[in-house]
C-alpha cells in the first residue's frame, strides 16, 4: 500500500454479491489474494476534500478530461498514531494516475489544522515532494475535510501478471458529520446492500480469460463514482440538478432519498 507515484487503467462494474461469489471462484487459478488483510479482505475509510460551490463534484460529474480529487484514507483499524496514506487522484483520457505519501495520521491532522505559512519540511512523511503537490491542490481549490466513505474491500493481484489487480468493495457507506478517520468505517448506506463495485485495473489491456468471465457471468460495465454518490446522498437537496446530467438510480429508495451512482 506504500506505492506512492503509479498510472493505471480502470475499468468499473457494478454486479451482485452472487455475480462477485461467482467471479471469485472463476478467477481463483489466475488470481493470488492481495497480501493486505486476511485473505485479501481489509477495511478502506476515506476522508473526502471538497470545496463551498463542489467544484470536485461538478468536475467529475460533468466528466472533464481532467479531473482529480484528495483523499486522505486509512485501511482496517487505526488510531491518530497508526499510518495514514493522503493522495491526489487524477484521471486523464481515462488514464487513473495516482500521487500519495504515507505520514502518522496525527501528522495529517496536524498539517490541516496548521496555516499556509507553516513549512512543509517540518513534517513526517514518505514524499514531501508529494505533500507539496498537495498543498498546492488544496490551497488552489480551497478544500476543505467534507465527508468520509467506507467499504469493506477484497483484493486480488494477478499470480503471473503482479500488474493485473481485481477489487470488490462490499457495504459501501458514507458520513459527514463525524470526520475523525480513526472512528471507523460506519454510516449510511448509498447503494443496495446487495450490489458490489468491481474494479478491474491494468496497464494495458484486460487479459482475454477475464474478459471472457467477465461475460460468462453477464456483468455491466459502469463507471460509478462513490464520491459523486456520497455527495448526492448527503447534499442531494442542495445540489443543482441540470437535464444534461447524467443520473442513473439503481438503489430504490431509503427515507425519501434516492440512491444514485453516477458517471466518473
Amino acid at each position: 500500500m506504500a506505492i506512492e507515484i503509479f498510472s493505471r487503467r480502470e475499468q468499473k462494474y457494478l454486479i451482485t454479491r452472487l455475480q462477485y461469489e461467482q467471479l471469485v471462484e472463476k478467477i481463483s487459478p489466475y488470481m493470488r489474494f492481495d497480501k493486505y488483510g486476511v485473505d485479501g479482505r481489509y477495511t478502506v475509510t476515506s476522508l473526502y476534500f471538497e470545496n463551498p460551490d463542489k467544484e470536485i463534484y461538478f468536475e467529475t460529474k460533468n466528466k472533464l478530461k481532467y479531473r482529480q480529487k484528495l483523499r486522505l484514507r486509512v485501511y482496517d483499524d487505526t488510531d491518530r498514531n497508526g499510518n495514514a496514506f493522503f493522495e491526489v487522484k487524477q484521471k486523464h483520457n481515462k488514464v487513473v494516475n495516482k500521487r500519495r505519501l504515507v505520514l502518522p495520521l496525527n501528522e495529517a491532522y496536524r498539517y490541516l489544522e496548521n496555516d499556509e505559512t507553516e513549512d512543509l519540511s517540518t513534517y513526517e512523511t514518505s514524499n514531501n515532494q508529494v505533500l507539496k503537490e498537495i498543498d498546492h491542490f488544496r490551497r488552489f481549490y480551497n478544500l476543505l475535510p467534507e465527508m468520509i466513505v467506507s467499504y469493506n474491500r477484497h483484493a486480488f493481484h494477478g499470480t503471473t501478471d503482479p500488474e493485473l489487480r481485481i477489487t470488490f468493495d462490499l457495504d459501501l457507506k458514507c458520513r459527514n458529520e463525524d470526520l475523525a478517520l480513526e472512528n471507523g468505517p460506519y454510516g449510511e448506506s448509498f447503494i443496495d446492500e446487495d450490489l458490489v463495485v468491481l474494479e478491474v485495473k491494468v496497464n494495458d489491456s484486460v487479459p482475454l480469460w477475464l474478459t471472457r468471465f467477465l461475460q460468462e457471468v453477464d456483468c455491466e460495465q459502469r463507471s460509478a463514482s462513490k464520491f459523486c454518490t456520497s455527495t448526492e446522498l448527503l447534499y442531494g437537496d442542495d445540489l443543482p440538478h441540470n437535464e444534461w446530467m447524467e443520473t442513473t438510480t439503481i438503489g430504490g429508495v431509503t427515507n425519501g432519498k434516492h440512491k444514485q451512482f453516477v458517471s466518473i
